[in-house]
């Protein structure tokens, strides 16, 4: 078994938590590669081997790699899916940010969550990616994302008119702020925010959700992920901006554009006594009342 492990960096006082998963691979006998920014960071304070093997890109993760983990956020892991793109390397995240949603594993479960990946006790989930097209090439060679895809004004720029099609029919022209494209995976994040609503992570369908839209009739929209959702924009500004995930472009708003379900999917890893429901119910407190017992 070999697997990566990547984060963005963590806080110092964070460091205990990280030599003990260190020290759980080792006591396995794992073959494992460091993010070498992460590794250059954590190296002498850890006093990891200066020999053990690093990476920077997707180019450095072979066909042996089977796992990475990544040890931070939600926006640690969503930099995770671009590290790994179309390769069949699961992602665990363990969370050592603040609300954790999408790494749902907590510190305290660090131990239990390798040794769920040395015994293959874990649970996997195939998630659905959205892809972007545009007349200009955007976000270099990862043009997809697991969360979202939003278009929002620049700054203090009056509000947009978003003209929406779906598979080339006209859908609604939306004045506001902006618009989201939510994954079922990111129905809980932005687009829920927005006023959007909770959706199964293996539902198959995209969320279109204004973002401060100037109706008092509009909601969001829950359509088959099949369809390829268009734009067009009108501003009065030249500029607009758009964003996958936690990347963002500055782009002219007369780019045309489009997104649509990525070809390939990625695979999340979580422990069997955790789901979706229990999830929300204590990350998000949905369904608190104190009537109930």
């Amino acid at each position: 078994m070999k697997l990566a492990v990547y984060s963005r960096g963590v806080d110092a006082d964070q460091y205990g938590s990280i030599k003990t998963f260190f020290e759980e691979l080792e006591y396995y006998e794992l073959d494992y590669v460091i993010f070498q920014p992460f590794f250059e960071e954590i190296k002498d304070l850890l006093n990891l081997n200066p020999q053990t093997p690093v990476f920077n890109s997707y180019e450095d993760l072979d066909k042996d790699v089977e796992f990475i983990i990544g040890l931070g956020g939600d926006g640690t892991l969503l930099d995770t899916v671009t590290l790994i793109r179309e390769k069949p390397i699961s992602i665990m995240g363990i969370n050592f940010g603040r609300l954790g949603f999408l790494s749902s594993i907590g510190q305290d479960n660090l131990k239990y969550a390798i040794k769920a990946l040395v015994s293959r006790t874990y649970v996997s989930e195939s998630r659905a990616l959205i892809h972007l097209d545009a007349d200009l090439p955007l976000f270099g060679d990862v043009p997809f994302g697991l969360n979202e895809f939003a278009i929002h004004k620049r700054d203090i720029a009056s509000m947009l008119k978003i003209h929406t099609y779906i598979n080339g029919e006209f859908l609604n022209t939306y004045w506001a702020d902006g618009l989201i494209v939510s994954t079922p995976t990111g129905s809980t994040g932005y687009s829920l925010s927005c006023g959007g609503p909770i959706v199964f992570p293996d539902s198959q369908n995209f969320i279109i959700t204004p973002v401060a839209p100037h109706h008092l009739n509009m909601r969001s929209l829950v359509v088959n992920d099949n369809s390829i959702i268009s734009f067009e924009i009108e501003s009065r500004t030249d500029d607009i901006i758009c964003a996958l995930d936690s990347r963002k472009e500055i782009v002219s708003k007369n780019i045309s554009l489009a997104v649509r379900k990525e070809k390939f999917n990625i695979n999340l890893l979580r422990l069997s006594e955790t789901n979706f429901l229990h999830t929300i119910q204590t990350k998000l407190i949905w369904g608190l009342d104190r009537r109930n017992p």
